[in-house]
């Protein structure tokens, strides 16, 4: 059994390698629009727009300004724009100065793809869940083609996607995190794992409504490594063996991310037998974000665990950007590290631009999606 088992293996590893081959064969697609729908690991300024902006020292580094993004740069989706040849995507919030030719990003800082009892001001939650960002779209696609049909300065024109354009565009997807950061406040490990199949199945909904509508092509990220997010590991005092893993992760959360990606995956799996004409990617950020936490030390970066923007020692916490008091009466600043280039974590939740550039570089050749295709080669199915 062993040596069949064995087999099989190298079967599927030579038909993987050979269907990646053929598509990298193929000329790269030309996506003239990208669509995006996540949360604050993708967000280029909607919740910015729909609430307090964003301050400095966040975006500091690469926009030399606060530019809607929870990151010192740029973050993962600015990345496929360039890799796609596309500018970065406007934010559908985002009214002022907003160029919509090439796309829009419909996602928000705090989003989840179940819906959430609370607000925005109780746990950062966004209002604009996954099923509000799909209305979002469907109000987007429905005015810009009347829009398009109405508007006869060439400028105005060219501020607009062309509505043929829709069908030939990227559908990016980078949610689920924080379905599982509420749940571990408000469940224990039965109830999330009860939870998961229905917040998939509302993912796939998404999905096949966006094929309904015409959608052909998308690129889906899986949740990264949760657990090794410094913040959650803010106000736990002295853990006990077996809570954290060899690289200060916890290992009860990450667990139940990798279950969360084995679910969504299937669904990917699934989805690719009811939607004939869709060409589904499958990409495995987890062991991306995870492979660079594990490396750390060899490729000299700093602890992942050490946040680059904000302050905090034991019991005392000043988020980024801000000013607080901290138990001896002091007030201090949460300010920026000297070299923000080799840190993981920016602010305790969301990475760095140059952690941003690491994933990127990890996902785009195809080497961590199922199938293996490299972004510029994510418009045939495989």
């Amino acid at each position: 059994m062993g040596c069949l088992r064995g087999g099989i293996l190298v079967v599927l590893m030579v038909v993987g390698v050979v269907g990646g081959q053929s598509v990298r064969n193929k000329p790269p697609c030309k996506f003239p629009a990208m669509y995006n729908f996540g949360d604050s690991n993708s967000d280029t300024g909607g919740i910015s727009a729909a609430f307090e902006p964003i301050r400095l020292p966040y975006g500091q580094t690469f926009f030399k300004k606060a530019a809607g993004r929870d990151s010192d740069g740029r973050v993962l989706l600015d990345f496929i724009a360039e890799q796609v040849g596309l500018p970065y995507l406007s934010a559908y919030l985002n009214s002022i100065g907003a160029n919509f030719r090439h796309g829009a990003n419909f996602a928000t800082g705090g989003s989840t793809i179940r819906r959430q009892n609370e607000t925005i001001f109780q746990n950062g939650i966004s209002p604009f869940s996954l099923d509000v960002q799909i209305w979002h779209h469907d109000q987007f696609k429905s005015r810009t083609k009347d829009l398009y049909q109405q508007v006869k300065s060439p400028f105005e024109k060219s501020l607009l996607p062309r509505p043929e354009d829709f069908s030939k565009a990227l559908y990016t997807f980078d949610i689920g995190q924080n379905d599982l950061s509420v749940a571990f406040r408000t469940m224990n490990n039965e109830q999330l794992r009860a939870t998961i199949p229905n917040i998939i199945s509302q993912f796939s909904s998404a999905v096949q409504h966006l094929y309904e509508q015409g959608a052909r092509s998308f690129w889906i990220h899986n949740t990264g490594p949760i657990g090794c997010l410094p913040v959650s590991q803010f106000y736990i005092v002295n853990p006990k063996p077996g809570f954290l893993d060899e690289f200060g992760c916890i290992k009860g959360n990450n667990d139940m991310a990798i279950q969360f990606n084995k679910q969504l995956k299937d669904a990917v799996t699934k989805l690719r037998t009811q939607l004939p004409e869709a060409a589904l990617t499958y990409v495995d950020l987890y062991s991306a974000k995870y492979g660079l936490i594990s490396k750390t030390k060899s490729q000299g970066w700093a602890d992942p665990m050490k946040v680059c923007c904000g302050y905090h020692e034991k019991y005392d916490h000043v988020w980024c950007g801000q000013k607080g008091v901290i138990s001896n009466g002091t007030t201090m600043f949460g300010a920026v590290c000297k070299d923000p280039e080799l840190h993981v974590s920016w602010d305790g939740v969301h990475h760095t631009e140059g952690a941003n550039h690491w994933f990127a570089t990890q996902i785009f050749n195809g080497s961590l999606t199922d199938p293996p295709t490299p972004i510029t080669h994510a418009c045939y199915r495989n």
